[in-house]
């Protein structure tokens, strides 16, 4: 297995990822659809980025190829300085479970499955010991201020609330990355930015690299830096300039109403009598 580091141009970082002319085509028929043309770009250790586009830009192509969820076409992806370009299924998901933690605009949590329970399962195909598991679990919901639902079902919770756990569930493995499609696409203006604050207070005072794919232009600006992407290429890569810090908008919006009133704040310790664990349907 070939290793390589290579260094980002953003700060002298190491580069995590680096893209080496990654070229995507579908084949569909007798028609082939490019979603990526030759994208070269190096993200470092501890960077916010947010990918931008319209719809078939290329956005989600790249953020599946960065996932270890599809592999491109021609070009080359190291991750880690490992060029993961070649590697089998199994190998893509023994990285995957190990380096990267996904969040989706869906949230994809099981309906039958206590918030705890959905936090566990990557640590299950990890093969981590239940004990482990629970542990580790636990302290992921407690860094999303969730501590305190750890027994609740996805249906006892809301929008934001499930986010959160999804976020949780990236965490829990201890990821490198966080890969985020859509984080804020289902939610409310208030919950966008709360989702926003998790993520930038985790990549500031856990370094941990983020990636965000939006199509929304004022939640990139809670980013460090945009890729915008047209016709699978990229057309745009620039910092951010007059960044948005969440928790300094946060106290400007109204209050939450409902469910979302009630939450912790994120990062609080847990209750000391947590809810149960709700019992498997």
């Amino acid at each position: 297995m070939e290793e390589q580091q290579a260094q980002s141009g953003e700060g002298g970082a190491w580069a995590v990822i680096r893209l080496e002319e990654v070229a995507k085509t579908y084949d569909l028929g007798e028609v082939q659809v490019h979603a990526l043309r030759g994208v070269s770009l190096e993200i470092g250790r501890g960077e916010f980025v947010a990918i931008m586009g319209a719809s078939g830009s290329g956005k989600s192509t790249l953020m599946n190829i960065l996932g270890c969820l599809d592999k491109p076409t021609r070009g080359r992806y190291f991750l880690d300085g490992v060029d993961v370009s070649g590697m089998s299924k199994a190998e893509l998901a023994r990285i995957r479970n190990r380096k990267l933690g996904f969040v989706f605009q869906q949230f994809n949590l099981l309906s039958r499955t206590s918030a705890l329970e959905n936090v566990e399962l990557p640590t299950v195909y990890a093969g981590i010991a239940p004990e482990e598991r629970t542990r580790r679990a636990r302290e992921a919901l407690a860094r999303v201020g969730l501590a305190e639902r750890e027994g609740h079902y996805p249906s006892q919770l809301s929008g934001g609330q499930q986010q959160r756990v999804a976020i949780a569930r990236a965490l829990v493995n201890k990821p490198q990355i966080v890969l985020a499609d859509e984080p804020t696409g289902n939610l409310d203006s208030r919950t966008s930015v709360e989702i926003m604050d998790i993520l930038q207070r985790l990549n500031e005072e856990q370094g941990l690299t983020v990636v965000i794919v939006t199509h929304e232009a004022d939640i990139a600006h809670y980013a460090k830096r945009a890729i915008e992407f047209r016709d699978g290429r990229i057309r745009r890569d620039r910092p951010i300039e007059e960044r948005l810090i969440a928790r300094e908008v946060l106290p400007t919006l109204p209050a939450p109403e409902g469910p979302e009133a009630e939450k912790p704040e994120a990062g609080a310790a847990p209750a000391k009598d947590a809810a149960p664990v709700a019992p498997r349907a």
